[in-house]
């Protein structure tokens, strides 16, 4: 996945598919393009998941690891 990632964010692209699941998974800079966190989890969100409901947070097994400000 990191190979993914890194790959598609180097070659500008705002999205990569996850072979696993065939979703497209925004990258980090897609992220930081918006500029907050939507709420939905995102498995790059450089703004430690900010938004995501404490129940979505916790059955995803997000931690809050980033300062949103």
């Amino acid at each position: 996945m990191a190979t993914l990632h890194r790959d598609a964010s180097a070659a500008g692209r705002n999205t990569y598919v996850d072979p696993a699941t065939g979703f497209n998974v925004f990258t980090e800079q897609s992220h930081l393009d918006r500029g907050y966190c939507c709420g939905s989890g995102c498995r790059h969100c450089p703004f430690g998941h900010a938004r995501v409901p404490d129940r979505l947070r916790t059955a995803r097994g997000h931690a809050r690891t980033q300062d949103p400000s």
